[in-house]
């Protein structure tokens, strides 16, 4: 029976026209153990994520998918969670408890299990997996590998029927990944679980594996046995059979009438039958270059480093020295100082003692310009690096505090993106990239500095076979070039084929330190699959290259010269431009206001300032009679930010990101049922619970306030069902505008809360702006104090919001930071303040006159004042990179507005 059957599966993500799934239709057997590969960016974790409705990605899709028999989108989320378990790629991001036993126990908690069931079903598994030892323990305090068993075996306590897991080795090391993938061969053979994983240690997966599936550009390529997948990329010459085991990939470059081998043992014994055949000549020359005469790029002596005081030392008398032009790589087991030895190098932690030396300087903390220009670090997470909102305006981002004019920009753009391969990815956003592509975007980045000595951490993670090979390229290139490159890899075989030195960390410092034939032919678990396969005869060879030549084969890989030496190869090709001075910007480049809205701005600007400065220092005004009073000062200060308004909002062609297109402007019968409820009802709920219910009924009142207001945002939903991430970000949104009142408690009414309730009022609808805007009012008086005046307060802020929206999309309003800053600034002294300024007198006062109102305005016009410049100050900060988050979260997830 068919656990899964795809049929005729397409999938595109959002904004996108190529399609990350192509006519896909596969089906998955109960039983078996399948292995999904391919090259980066085929489409595997998206297809895995399909298979799970809480986890499938918002776009555009067709075909079907059915489970047991039955349409997965079908099968509630509760059978779901129990029946489809998944891990992912980073162990932390699927715990969500603090002890391991929570952990373990979650999941059936959150099924509803009675506790006896649970104690019963959590026992079992951790004996299965072997917790007993760290069943109490703090999950912070577990490595890498034990945090991805405990993923698994928190899955497994739910006894699923299919168990998918996305490539969950990819941040262990081999000791560790090795025992994970054990673990999930035991569960399927001892279990019966299916299994479908995507992995890219096919020597360790491929022995367990029943079947094998390729992808590549969204569609399946090969389906088969391991055996017959790699017969079939052999014959189509396919790049992903340099992804094929060792042992297969030297039977296909050597003649012989032998069967095809998959496994190491297999391997082994193949060598074996085949040197009885023909005798075994000798391994090719170790080509590396002589380092002892060049100068010192890096050098750490006797350097010790802890992280917390009273916490234990993590990097222990480390001394290290690596010359230029080297490659050094780095390795061992999780936790053992290999990431913090590069962030001591990078300067991003500092010695408590011991010495460092960048090129012959001593690097410490009042040394930072010894780092500018000598250093590009790729970090582990490589997400870490994107900051704009596509790959094309992150890398141009690197460039920005250099001296290069546009045209030149461009050119070393377009150059590391060719070298890079991203230049069908420009104008992705760099989050809607797989893992592989993510890593090939992040190393454009640095290599835009040019550096003089490149850190990497785990650069090869993510990354297909093929890319693999380019990216040896491209580190030859940079050695000829005289870079130094010290990485920190899991990735053995890579390490192997092209480093020039090997080191191995333990407990904080180097034990071994040796070129890569020496260094890998002595280990017996950190070493290549082929030194495992051809030790017996051949103990030296660590590479599958280096067993096809000793067996008289020619290897259909070329490898690059890694000895730093000239070639023929041209060098990279934004390391041979030129550094040029920058391009003068001609005027007519510039898209100005006219002279006589710039001279409008200027005035009406001058006398808003001036009018608030009266009205704070009690100073008459000269084009003003004596004796106007409070109310010609508010009238002119109005006026005086409408002209800026009218002079500042019509600036040229908006675009379609600062205004709604002219055929989305209608506001919707839904927004004109919140409208009514917003102005008439809610209103009238404040006028009926002060007048006669009492004005100390204010809980009461506030929480028919917000029955109120969520009755229109529900009408977004209309008949449809919202998913969880749909409500959490307004949810968010009020969180971040409580913490931002609260965060700034000591400033009398300089607070935030106005800017961001006319952030998520833009962005979300003014529905969401007034809900985001009513419950801040509602939440943080939890902690300034509730009282009489939190309706109104819930009334001022919310309508803040719902006008924002409407305006907005009525496209009256735009996204500008300008725009936005004169609206907020007037929008909280007509609306806030005339809203507040007369509840302060209605919460005390029975009957009201106009003095009374006009007095309560001019007490109250400076706190105001203070209110809007902070309004002013926080949308000119935070509008823009907060709308544009906004923006990409609706897209990703298919929020409505």
């Amino acid at each position: 029976m068919e656990v899964f059957d795809i049929k005729n599966l397409t999938f595109s993500y959002p904004e996108q026209e190529k399609q990350a799934l192509r006519d896909l239709t596969m089906s998955l057997r109960r039983g078996e153990f399948v292995t999904l590969c391919g090259p980066s960016g085929s489409g595997k974790s998206t297809l895995l994520r399909q298979l799970k409705t809480v986890l499938a990605p918002h776009g555009r899709r067709a075909g079907e998918i059915f489970f047991e028999g039955r349409p997965l989108e079908t099968i509630d989320q509760r059978e779901q969670s129990a029946r489809i378990g998944f891990v992912m790629q980073n162990p932390d991001n699927q715990i969500v408890t603090d002890k391991v036993w929570h952990e373990l126990a979650f999941g059936l908690e959150s099924l509803g299990y009675d506790t006896p069931s649970i104690r019963r079903r959590v026992a079992e598994m951790a004996s299965f997996f072997g917790i007993q030892n760290w069943f109490y323990r703090d999950v912070a305090e577990l490595s890498g590998g034990q945090k991805q068993l405990l993923n698994l075996a928190s899955i497994m306590v739910m006894q699923p029927s299919v168990l998918i897991l996305d490539e969950p080795t990819s941040q262990l090391d081999p000791i560790a990944a090795a025992d994970f993938l054990a673990t999930v061969g035991k569960i399927n053979r001892e279990l019966g679980t299916t299994v479908l994983m995507t992995e890219h240690r096919l020597e360790e997966v491929f022995p367990m594996s029943h079947r094998v599936l390729v992808m590549d550009e969204g569609r399946l390529v090969c389906d088969g046995t391991p055996k017959e997948v790699g017969e079939k990329l052999k014959e189509r010459n396919h790049a992903m059979f340099l992804a094929m085991p060792a042992p297969m990939r030297v039977y296909a470059d050597v003649p012989n009438p032998l069967d095809c081998p998959v496994t190491v043992r297999e391997g082994r014994e193949w060598l074996s039958a085949y040197a009885e055949l023909r005798p075994l000549g000798d391994l090719p020359p170790v080509e590396l270059p002589d380092l002892s005469e060049r100068p010192t790029a890096v050098e750490l002596k006797d350097v010790w480093f802890r992280y917390e005081k009273d916490a234990p030392d993590v990097i222990k008398g480390l001394s290290l020295t690596v010359r230029e032009g080297e490659f050094l790589a780095i390795l061992g087991g999780n936790g053992t100082g290999k990431t913090t030895t590069l962030s001591l190098i990078a300067g991003l932690n500092h010695p408590q003692r011991g010495k460092i030396f960048l090129r012959g300087k001593e690097a410490d903390s009042k040394t930072t310009g010894l780092y500018e220009g000598n250093l590009g670090v790729l970090p582990q997470t490589p997400q870490s690096l994107f900051v704009k909102k596509t790959v094309k305006e992150d890398l141009y981002e690197i460039l920005k505090e250099k001296k290069l004019s546009k045209e030149e920009q461009t050119r070393q753009v377009a150059a590391v993106a060719r070298i890079c391969h991203l230049t069908r990815l420009l104008a992705r956003h760099p989050y809607d990239l797989s893992g592989g592509e993510q890593q090939r975007a992040a190393l454009a980045k640095v290599l835009l500095l040019r550096p003089k000595i490149l850190l990497l951490d785990e650069p090869t993670k993510g990354l297909d076979s093929e890319f693999k090979a380019e990216f040896a390229e491209i580190l030859a290139d940079l050695l000829r070039g005289g870079v130094t490159v010290v990485m920190v890899s899991h990735d053995i075989e890579f390490c192997a084929a092209y480093a020039h030195r090997c080191a191995m960390f333990f407990d904080g410092g180097v034990v071994t330190l040796d070129e890569p034939r020496r260094f890998f032919s002595g280990n017996s678990f950190y070493t290549t699959a082929a030194n495992r396969m051809a030790r017996h005869l051949l103990p030296e060879a660590v590479t599958a290259e280096e067993v096809i030549v000793a067996c008289g084969g020619k290897p259909s890989f070329h490898k690059p010269d890694m000895t730093g030496r000239s070639s023929d190869r041209a060098p990279l090709e934004y390391y041979a431009l030129e550094e040029e001075s920058p391009a003068p910007v001609r005027d007519s480049d510039k898209k100005k206001l006219p002279w006589w809205r710039r001279l409008l701005a200027l005035a009406a600007g001058f006398v808003a300032l001036l009018t608030a400065a009266s009205a704070l220092l009690e100073f008459d005004l000269p084009f003003l009679p004596a004796d106007s009073g409070f109310g010609g000062l508010y009238t002119v200060l109005i006026l005086a930010l409408a002209a800026l308004i009218a002079a500042v909002g019509r600036r040229g062609r908006p675009s379609l990101e600062d205004q709604i297109p002219k055929n989305r402007r209608r506001l919707s019968k839904r927004t004109a049922v919140a409208a009514l409820m917003i102005l008439l009802l809610i209103p009238l709920t404040i006028f009926v619970g002060n007048y006669y219910l009492g004005d100390r009924k204010y809980y009461f009142i506030s929480l028919l306030i917000i029955l109120e207001t969520l009755l229109p945002f529900v009408l977004i939903f209309e008949s449809r069902r919202p998913q969880a991430r749909e409500l959490i970000v307004i949810a968010v949104l009020c969180a971040i505008a409580v913490a931002g009142r609260l965060a700034f408690f000591m400033l009398p009414q300089f607070k935030p809360v106005v800017a961001l309730v006319i952030i998520a009022g833009v962005a979300f609808g003014g529905e969401a702006g007034f809900l985001v805007g009513a419950m801040t009012g509602f939440v943080s008086n939890f902690f300034f104090g509730q009282g009489p005046w939190t309706p109104w307060q819930m009334f001022a802020f919310g309508l803040i919001g719902f006008f924002a929206g409407v305006l907005f999309r009525k496209g009256w309003l735009r996204r500008g930071p300008v725009s936005l800053c004169v609206f907020g600034g007037l929008a909280t002294l007509v609306l806030y303040g005339g809203i507040m300024n007369p509840a302060s007198l209605l919460m005390y006062q029975t009957e009201i006159t106009w003095p009374m109102l006009v007095t309560a305005y001019t007490l109250g016009f400076p706190m105001d004042l203070v209110h809007a410049a902070s309004t002013v100050f926080f949308l000119w900060l935070i509008a823009r990179p907060m709308l544009e988050k906004l923006d990409r979260i609706k897209v990703k997830y298919g929020l409505l507005e």
